[in-house]
C-alpha cells in the first residue's frame, strides 16, 4: 500500500485536522453527543470541542438543541466530492459491471482505511435483490473478504501492529475474532492470493476478494463479490468466480 507523504508540519493547518476528526467521531453508537462527550472521543477539551461543533452548526454540519450535536446531510458532500472527483471509481466502473453481466453476481471495488474497507465502487446487478455495498459504505476489516486481502499486502511488522490496534467485535458465530487465527487467515490470503470469507457478517451471505495490484504490483484496492451461500454450495463459489475476479483484476492491471 502506498505511504502518505511527508510534509512539513509547520505547512499544516492544525485546526482542520481536529475538526475532521469532531466529524469522525460520530458514529452508529454515537449518532448525537454533548461537547463532553466529543472532547473524550477526539482527545480535545470541552471548550475546543464545543467550538468546533459550534462552527460546524455554523456552516450547515451539524445542527444543535443547546446541549446535544448531531450531523446534517451536508456532510455528505464531502465524501461524495471524492467520489465524484476520484478517478478509481470512474475506472473500474465498466469493468465490474462486465462482470455482473457474466454472472449475475454484484461486484465491489474497496480500499483500506485504517481498520474499516470503504467500498468505492459497486456494479449493478441483474438480479431483482442486489447484494453488495453502496459507494462509501464502510465496514471492519476483519469481517469482509476485502480486509483479509488489503492486510495480506502488508509486510509482518505492519500487519502486526495494526491486529494490534484492532478491535474484534463479533457479528457471527463465524466471525474471526481471536488475534492469532485472523493473522493466520491474513497469512493464509497471501498465500492463495485471495480469500474466502464466509457468514463473517451476516448468515446466508459469503464473499470473495481478491487484490487489485497496478503494474508495479502495488495494491491499494480490493475486489470482491458477494452472494448467497445457498447458490452455491460446496466449493462452488470458488470455483465458480474466483476466475472472474482475477480475470477483472488481470485486466484492471496494466491501468490502474
Amino acid at each position: 500500500m502506498t505511504e502518505p507523504p511527508s510534509i512539513d508540519r509547520k505547512l499544516l493547518i492544525e485546526g482542520l485536522g481536529k475538526g475532521l476528526r469532531v466529524i469522525e467521531a460520530f458514529s452508529d453508537d454515537r449518532p448525537r453527543m454533548t461537547a463532553t462527550e466529543a472532547g473524550a472521543h477526539t482527545g480535545l477539551t470541552r471548550t475546543a470541542a464545543r467550538r468546533y461543533l459550534l462552527s460546524l452548526v455554523h456552516f450547515g454540519y451539524a445542527a444543535t438543541d443547546g446541549k446535544h450535536y448531531w450531523l446534517l446531510p451536508r456532510v455528505l458532500r464531502l465524501g461524495q466530492a471524492f467520489l465524484d472527483g476520484a478517478r478509481i471509481p470512474r475506472l473500474v466502473q465498466p469493468y465490474i459491471q462486465r462482470a455482473s453481466l457474466q454472472c449475475g453476481e454484484t461486484f465491489n471495488v474497496g480500499s483500506l482505511d485504517g481498520h474499516e474497507v470503504v467500498y468505492l465502487a459497486r456494479s449493478n446487478s441483474s438480479r431483482i435483490i442486489s447484494i453488495g455495498h453502496p459507494p462509501g459504505a464502510r465496514l471492519p476489516a476483519h469481517v469482509v473478504a476485502q480486509g483479509f486481502i488489503l492486510l495480506s499486502t502488508l509486510d509482518d511488522a505492519a500487519l502486526d501492529a495494526w491486529i494490534a490496534e484492532h478491535d474484534f467485535a463479533g457479528f457471527t458465530g463465524s466471525t474471526v475474532i481471536d488475534p492469532t487465527a485472523f493473522r493466520a487467515s491474513v497469512v493464509a490470503a497471501r498465500s492463495v492470493d485471495y480469500w474466502h470469507a464466509d457468514q463473517y457478517l451476516d448468515f446466508g451471505l459469503s464473499g470473495l476478494a481478491v487484490a487489485l495490484k497496478d503494474r508495479k504490483g502495488r495494491c491499494q484496492y480490493a475486489l470482491s463479490v458477494t452472494v448467497q451461500r445457498q447458490m452455491y454450495p460446496g466449493g462452488q463459489m470458488v470455483a465458480k468466480l474466483l476466475p472472474i475476479l482475477r480475470e477483472v483484476a488481470e485486466a484492471l492491471r496494466p491501468v490502474l
